[in-house]
């Protein structure tokens, strides 16, 4: 059973830590996968409208007779869709899509505006890049339309970001004045960000966890995998999963691990404490280990454009 431990957002929002991703999931999987860690006893879905799979999230919801009030929900604002103009829009589609009138927290899913159009990830001529609007106001003015949208309507509960640095968290809280509750950022042993991670504690912005497990689309070696981690695991008689998702709930993160196989959706939601001698452990690993598994300017198509600042990026013209 879980430890159903849960976390007070800055507006006083609480959310179930351990939540359910849905991203990387097969069309066809998220259904049943949604049904299933409701069934178990998940009360946090983690959703993007780029992911490609919102309605069988809604549908999964349905199908598990689960009150929608029970569920919180968080979603994500796509690149394309900066532009002030048109980040309402977005929202309505995410909650047609999800079936639902409001969303418990909204995120601006990246620091990085796309070309807008109809096309989610609109490209170069050959395909080989995608385009980047550099033309757009900032994200300055795409987190104030949130804003708006957050005090004006009765369409989100809670809104935030995704894969922002402490520079980008820096843009928006000083053109606004306004925190976000939540950054949910890749974060694994092998990506330990201290300074990020005290920038949000300083600023009560709680940190959500992707990829925990080390999960990725540019083909890097997954943590889960790493013998270390599977030695710990043995020795406290669990799953690496599980030791990776304890890892993350040990700093006071949420934490959305993905999984559409039943036993494993089950014991992901298994959490337990994790020692600190075993955390320290998995620390001194991870830091040898170090890699950050997405890299926009890795991805196929390309994103020119710099985020992180990582060696890989050098080349690109910094987000902002």
């Amino acid at each position: 059973m879980s430890l159903g431990r849960v976390l007070k957002l800055n507006n006083g929002l609480e959310v179930p830590q351990v939540g359910f991703g849905t991203w990387q999931a097969a069309p066809g999987e998220v259904e049943r996968a949604v049904a299933e860690a409701l069934k178990v006893g998940y009360r946090h879905i983690d959703c993007a409208l780029i992911y490609g799979n919102q309605d069988e999230v809604a549908e999964g919801i349905a199908q598990s007779g689960v009150p929608r009030s029970e569920i919180k929900l968080v979603s994500k604002l796509w690149n394309n869709s900066h532009r002030p103009s048109r980040v309402e829009a977005d929202l309505d589609t995410t909650l047609r899509q999800l079936r639902t009138d409001y969303l418990d927290v909204y995120l601006i899913h990246w620091p990085v505006p796309f070309a807008p159009g109809d096309k989610l990830s609109p490209t170069t001529p050959d395909g080989k890049e995608t385009v980047i609007d550099h033309d757009a106001p900032g994200i300055a003015q795409t987190w104030a339309e949130l804003v708006r949208i957050y005090k004006e309507t009765s369409k989100v509960r809670a809104i935030g970001v995704s894969n922002f640095t402490i520079e980008h968290l820096e843009m928006i809280i000083n053109a606004t004045g306004v925190v976000p509750t939540m950054n949910q950022i890749e974060c694994h042993p092998s990506l330990i960000q201290p300074e990020l991670f005290q920038y949000c504690k300083d600023k009560g912005i709680l940190i959500t966890a992707y990829s925990p497990l080390g999960n990725n689309i540019t083909g890097k070696p997954r943590v889960l995998d790493s013998a270390e981690v599977k030695t710990v695991a043995e020795r406290l008689g669990k799953e690496p999963a599980q030791v990776l998702i304890a890892w993350v709930a040990h700093q006071g993160f949420f934490v959305i691990p993905k999984s559409v196989t039943p036993s494993r959706i089950a014991t992901n939601f298994n959490d337990f404490e994790l020692a600190d001698a075993d955390f320290e452990e998995i620390n001194k690993f991870g830091r040898a280990n170090a890699v950050r598994c997405n890299v926009p300017a890795e991805y196929s198509p390309k994103w020119p454009i710099n985020v992180f600042r990582t060696e890989a990026e050098q080349a690109e013209k910094p987000v902002w």
